[in-house]
């Protein structure tokens, strides 16, 4: 179904009002930013279903890359998804940030990029640098050769036991 053609079922779906409509209008317009993910206007007519159905995280998700987005959605947004990357995941962008359609949108996406990029710098700086001695290391290998000696010991085992039982 062409694109202009399902937002405006969605659209009806909308004046219509009722819960059973606005969810099928979500739906129609989620499978559109889904397959369209560069449209902004898709986007923000999805934060739009998201606004009548009473979900202001949701809406400030959608309208997160918007040129105009209203505060408290937006925070309500990074409140529900507090990392950075979680927001990168909430988004649904795929792509290079240089393909976002406005300077809006390009610039929002650097910014959260950057500010994942910094959260998994702090984790790793806060992660313990222990080295792992050689000893540790050749116990496991050995460990894991042994283990692997079983197993095929084993599947022999079990083949000549098959083979004696069936001959």
């Amino acid at each position: 179904m062409p694109v202009e053609l399902t937002l405006h079922k969605a659209a009806e779906e909308l004046r219509r009002g009722d819960l059973a409509n606005v969810l099928r209008a979500r739906q129609r317009v989620a499978g559109l930013v889904g397959t369209y993910p560069h449209r902004l206007d898709l986007r923000e007519r999805l934060a739009e279903v998201y606004r009548v159905l009473g979900q202001p995280a949701q809406a400030g998700r959608w309208a997160y890359l918007s040129d105009e987005r209203d505060p408290e959605e937006t925070l309500a947004f990074e409140r529900a998804y507090r990392r950075a990357e979680a927001r990168l995941v909430a988004l649904s962008w795929q792509g290079r940030v240089d393909e976002a359609p406005t300077e809006t949108a390009r610039t929002r996406l650097a910014s959260l990029y950057l500010e994942a990029r910094i959260e998994l710098q702090r984790e790793l700086d806060a992660t313990p640098h222990e080295e792992t001695s050689w000893g540790a290391c050749l116990v496991v290998m050995v460990g894991g050769t042994f283990v692997v000696v079983c197993f095929l010991l084993g599947i022999v085992t079990l083949v000549q036991f098959l083979w004696k039982l069936f001959t």
